[in-house]
């Protein structure tokens, strides 16, 4: 079980808003529903995570969920980012995508994504992806430890 102080920070980055919100909704523990940050545009996720104007204030996550499918910058190319830079490679990055290719599925992991998961069309089945996510990823799992 968790034992940490605060609770787990989560950071969605899905263009797709009835997407992120489902992916809200489907978190049961709501400390962690108010420690939600949502950005739709892979361009914003660097200055986000580097805490760059505007987002000076921004807390760092202790789980990034990534979709692919992003305006101007794609999630592949700001999974490079994050696991290329010294400072934010330790923060897991669970992809949930749509896709089920099996190319996606390779390119995220030879870019150090730390779990890949097709999004399920079906409601049900994708607030349990959802929770199975929310259980393991921070819940189960030690993760690192983060500054505020």
């Amino acid at each position: 079980m968790n034992m940490a102080h605060r609770p787990r920070r989560l950071l969605i980055v899905e263009d797709d808003p009835a997407d992120a919100r489902l992916t809200m909704e489907g978190l049961r523990d709501p400390a962690v529903r108010d420690a939600v940050s949502v950005l739709r545009d892979g361009d914003q996720v660097l200055g986000f995570l580097r805490r760059e104007p505007p987002f000076e204030a921004a807390p760092r996550p202790d789980l990034v969920l990534l979709d692919l499918n992003l305006p101007r910058r794609s999630g592949l190319d700001v999974l490079a980012d994050i696991k290329t830079d010294e400072q934010l490679r330790s923060i897991p990055v669970v992809v949930l995508s749509t896709s089920n290719s099996k190319q996606d599925v390779n390119a995220c992991y030879a870019r150090q994504a730390n779990c890949f998961v097709t999004k399920p069309g079906d409601l049900d089945q994708y607030l349990a992806v959802i929770h199975a996510i929310e259980d393991f990823w921070l819940d189960v799992a030690q993760l690192p430890e983060v500054s505020p």
